[in-house]
């Protein structure tokens, strides 16, 4: 696990991070931390952020640190900018992560330090805290990278 900071160009929407069922999640993100969902009812994990469980439909939801370590599901490099403010940006790699100390839940995000490079399905990525400062408010993306 690591902070870094890549910079998002201007222009791009900025999460709502004060959103109050997101914003622990956010928080968390901002310490170097990953959040994910897990059920009182239950005790299964979930993303993204649910006023129900997906499981058993309970109400009684939390929020559980999980290893901020994972492996490739899936995998994709757009070649053309899907916003503007992407222009000259790309081409880059979008994961979908599986945690498998979280009910194999799946997060996504930016693979981040291997330019070019072509993933490996179920390649190990570690999370990597982006930290947003100049936007108001300031807000901490989490991306991955390849292990070793």
């Amino acid at each position: 696990m690591s902070t870094t900071n890549h910079a998002l160009p201007p222009g791009l929407p900025a999460p709502s991070t004060e959103e109050p069922l997101s914003a622990p999640y956010w928080k968390a993100a901002r310490e170097g931390r990953l959040l994910v969902q897990k059920c009182g009812g239950c005790g299964g994990h979930q993303w993204g952020p649910e006023w129900i469980c997906h499981r058993c439909h309970s109400f009684d939801l939390d929020w559980a640190e999980v290893k901020p370590r994972g492996r490739i599901y899936s995998w994709e490099t757009p070649h053309h900018p899907v916003h503007p403010a992407l222009n000259g940006h790309g081409p880059y790699t979008i994961v979908l992560v599986e945690l498998p100390e979280a009910d194999n839940i799946r997060m996504i995000g930016n693979l981040v330090g291997a330019p070019g490079a072509e993933p490996r399905i179920e390649a190990e990525v570690e999370a990597v805290f982006e930290p947003n400062d100049e936007a108001s408010p300031p807000y901490t993306l989490v991306q991955w990278r390849l292990v070793g």
